[in-house]
């Protein structure tokens, strides 16, 4: 049996038409025959959504109930059963309700396709797992309900249903999307202008990634190798000189001519892995580089041209930008530079030679100098000089044992060994002088530079080659070594240096410790400057550095414009030098990381106080206006002078008053109680209050107190507490059970004591929270499951758990056993007995209710009234 094809219909946002899209085109393959159904199809109470829906068949939804109430789901037995040529199933990522077949949506879907029925379905770019993160930080919510990336990518097609973020915002206005009482506070939050236009970027970006792997899929299977440019990219070959800046600002203009153009910056590294470049320049192109927004690469190869040809074709690029070279003309001659042959193998990518101030610049020269220790050094040039006197003048006293080829070997063994011990300077003096050796005394005519026999001349020559391509090898042979050693040394250190840094809190610091202890410096500092004629401001330093001590430092490695590494103690090595660079490096990164932590601490702040903001907005609106309206109404009633109220009809608008206005109170109250919590003004006192008393204060606050049952056992001890602060927890609490048990359902209190504790628990019997919720009932402006039958703003449990954490008491959510949520508060014992005042106040709250006589039982029963 054939696998069933799925087609998806992708949106930036909700409203944007993903199900309009599905269902006319579900009613376009009816008419062409094809047998089509609708396996779930979500209108949201859009009208012109369900008229779609007429004329299409229906199977019927598979109805689960779950905690009271019935939810209705996709019904996969029915559509299998039904087999039809295409089932309709909207929302991919939609969670199922407990105890169906699979828990996703899309694993419904993927079952209808094993079974040969094709799938039409919609997804909203938000939903991608992928994509998550960068939603949230987006818009501040996180999407609970995602599907796979793979789960959409692999669809057989995929169409975008785009919009405009202001037709969007004017159709949501226009009560399109959503009810009329909810489109202030979606315009105001998720649907703003600059929330849609990063949607919809992200899902433009997305679906145009899909098509080019498609792209690049129809290419490879059909063998085509010639460059198709459907999107401008421009690779940079860098070398880690200073140009590299001037190359990719010209790169950067390239791409940006074009909509959607790309620069990818190329370090081309021998296979070895040593890099010739310096680490801190390679450290400044590759931030210039994601400055300029594009991305960097190293890739190895012998040859840097083709290597960068082999990547410019790899991710099908159409242009190549390349230095021009800084080689002289006859060097040129000999052989073609790296952009020469660039240019010679591109075919039909165009490459770019760009001029720099480096241009035909002069190259360094080979150094001769030495570049091994001093001992060495003495040791070669003893040999170079000494050597080839002692050896001549062995040599001329035995010379009647020895011919001329033995005597070359021998001064070209010197030579060797004068390279090994010394470099090539001494090198090429040892090849100078057995040169001029061996022709003034062992070269018939002797004691002549006249040289008879071509035959010796040619020895002579081949002598001097040899000796001088030996000594080169051999010196750049032990280069090479050399800086594998400092490489080794380096990776050495900065993978210590690393490793050691994960564990510390402040890296900063840390990092200049180990510079110390590396370099066995004095003291080392990082600090800061805007400009020459700005004092230094230390950011990091260990102990024992002054400021005064930055003008004699005897290292200093730039960290960026601003930071500077600064040593102080002994002067250091070049090669030290090098290493200096990369902890400087390091450093940067830090600091960096350090900034990025600072803003997106600052933007999560931000974000947090816009979140409330536009919770407190949203709630406020609707529960300020309720009351608002009650009192209005009453009022004008009773100001009414043509109508006569009976005296309980006065007595019903006077009660609907005070209710209306016990409301505003009480909501105004929970607005102050959290804002003196975020400012961290609450100062709770440290009473003992006797817990039963407690209880039943709150318990006699609540309009529907007499639905509480209060079980305290005997001998609780009193708790250690602010006498105010807890009866705003407990009368918070106690409310939040109350409007979530259903019908007249009771709650119950119970309290215990622990070792060091008392424990509350507040029992109801509603439809419980899910344990991924349980904290976030907890946040200030969350009602959970935005029930609209909510009557507060979502402050009260955020205000309980403040005012028990001020009381250093813990409060939590726990699932009650057979159904519903107990909320758990655990307070310190008092260290003594209730006062008097605690005595007071406890018989005031006496004269106001009722308590059941203690039996012998262990527990006691108390029943508000």
């Amino acid at each position: 049996m054939a696998r069933g094809k799925l087609r998806v219909y992708l949106g930036a946002a909700p409203g944007v038409g993903k199900t309009v899209d599905m269902l006319s085109e579900a009613r376009r393959r009816k008419e062409r025959g094809t047998d089509v159904v609708i396996g779930v199809c979500e209108t949201h109470g859009r009208k012109y959504t369900a008229a779609l829906m007429e004329g299409l068949e229906q199977v019927p939804l598979r109805e689960v109930p779950h905690r009271g109430t019935v939810l209705r789901e996709l019904d996969v037995d029915a559509l299998l059963a039904r087999r039809p040529e295409v089932a309709l199933v909207d929302e991919l990522a939609h969670t199922n309700a407990p105890g169906s077949r699979h828990t996703k949506r899309w694993e419904d879907v993927h079952e209808l396709l094993d079974a040969g029925i094709n799938v039409i379905s919609t997804v909203n770019i938000q939903h991608l797992e992928s994509l998550n993160d960068v939603v949230e930080a987006i818009t501040g919510v996180r999407q609970q309900e995602t599907v796979p990336d793979e789960v959409v990518r692999e669809a057989d097609q995929i169409e975008l249903v785009d919009m405009s973020p202001h037709a969007l915002r004017r159709r949501l206005a226009h009560g399109n999307v959503y009810a009329a009482e909810k489109v202030d506070a979606a315009l105001a939050n998720y649907f703003r202008e600059g929330n849609l236009s990063a949607l919809r970027e992200l899902s433009l970006l997305w679906v145009a990634d899909r098509v080019e792997e498609g792209l690049d899929r129809y290419r490879a299977d059909h063998d085509i190798t010639e460059q198709w440019p459907t999107r401008e990219r421009v690779v940079v070959a860098l070398t880690g000189g200073p140009e590299g800046r001037t190359l990719l600002r010209r790169a950067a203009q390239i791409a940006s001519r074009g909509a959607g153009g790309e620069m990818l910056a190329v370090y081309v590294t021998p296979p070895d892995g040593l890099v010739d470049a310096s680490l801190e320049g390679l450290g400044e192109l590759r931030q210039l580089t994601a400055e300029l927004g594009g991305s960097f690469h190293t890739v190895k190869g012998d040859d840097p041209a083709a290597a960068l040809l082999d990547f410019a074709r790899g991710v099908n690029a159409r242009q190549i930008v390349i230095g021009a070279s800084r080689r002289r003309r006859w060097q040129a001659i000999l052989s073609p530079g790296v952009g020469q042959r660039v240019v010679d193998d591109s075919g039909d990518i165009d490459v770019h030679l760009v001029s720099h101030e480096l241009t035909r610049s002069t190259r360094p020269r080979l150094s001769v100098g030495p570049t091994v220790g001093r001992r060495r050094s003495v040791v070669g040039w003893l040999l170079a000089t000494v050597g080839v006197a002692v050896l001549t003048v062995v040599l001329h006293w035995s010379r009647d044992l020895h011919d001329l080829p033995l005597d070359v070997l021998l001064f070209l063994l010197l030579t060797v060994l004068s390279a090994l011990a010394g470099g090539i300077g001494p090198a090429l003096v040892a090849a100078v002088l057995g040169s001029l050796a061996l022709n003034w005394f062992f070269t018939p005519p002797l004691y002549t530079f006249t040289i008879s026999d071509p035959q010796n001349l040619v020895v002579l020559l081949v002598y001097v080659l040899v000796a001088l391509a030996v000594s080169s090898v051999v010196h750049l042979s032990d280069r090479r070594a050399a800086a594998a050693r400092a490489a080794q040394r380096e990776a050495a250190a900065l993978a210590e240096s690393a490793e050691t840094l994960l564990a510390e809190r402040d890296q900063l610091p840390a990092l200049l410790r180990q510079v110390v202890e590396f370099f066995a410096m004095d003291s080392a500092a990082v600090a800061r400057r805007a400009s020459v004629r700005d004092p230094w401001v230390v950011v990091a330093a260990t102990d024992g550095f002054e400021v005064d001590s930055i003008a004699a430092a005897s290292v200093r490695a730039a960290i960026d414009d601003d930071h500077t590494m600064v040593l102080v103690g002994r002067v250091i090595s070049g090669e030290d030098r090098r290493l200096v660079s990369a902890f400087a490096a390091r450093a940067a990164v830090i600091l960096h990381r350090d900034e990025l932590e600072e803003q997106a601490s600052r933007a999560a702040a931000l974000a947090k106080d816009n979140r409330a903001r536009t919770a407190l907005l949203a709630a406020v609106s609707h529960d300020l206006r309720t009351p608002l309206a009650g009192i209005k109404a009453a009022v004008s009633s009773l100001r009414q002078h043509d109508v006569a109220f009976s005296p309980e009809d006065e007595a019903s608008l006077l009660e609907t008053i005070e209710e209306s206005a016990d409301r505003l109170t009480g909501l105004v109250a929970n607005l102050l109680d959290m804002s003196r919590l975020q400012s961290g003004s609450v100062a709770a006192r440290r009473d003992p209050v006797d817990l039963a008393d407690a209880v039943g204060i709150a318990v006699d606050s609540l309009a529907e107190g007499d639905r509480v049952r209060v079980r305290i056992e005997d001998g609780v001890p009193p708790v250690e507490a602010d006498p105010g602060l807890l009866d705003r927890v407990l009368a918070n609490v106690l409310e939040n059970a109350l409007r979530h048990s259903p019908g007249r359902q009771e709650v119950l209190v119970r309290a215990a004591a622990t070792q060091d504790t008392v424990q509350v628990r507040v029992v109801d019997r509603g439809a419980g929270v899910p344990d991924t919720a349980k904290e976030f009932i907890f946040a200030p402006f969350q009602r959970y499951g935005d029930a609209p039958k909510g009557t507060g703003v979502g402050l009260g449990l955020a205000v309980a758990k403040g005012l028990v954490e001020a009381m250093s008491g813990t409060i939590a959510a726990e699932d009650t056993p057979g159904g519903g949520l107990t909320i758990v508060i655990d307070l310190r014992r008092a260290a003594r007995t209730p006062g008097p005042a605690a005595t007071r106040r406890a018989a005031a709250g006496q004269q106001a209710r009722v308590t059941e006589p203690t039996t012998a039982t262990p527990t006691a029963d108390r029943i508000a009234p």
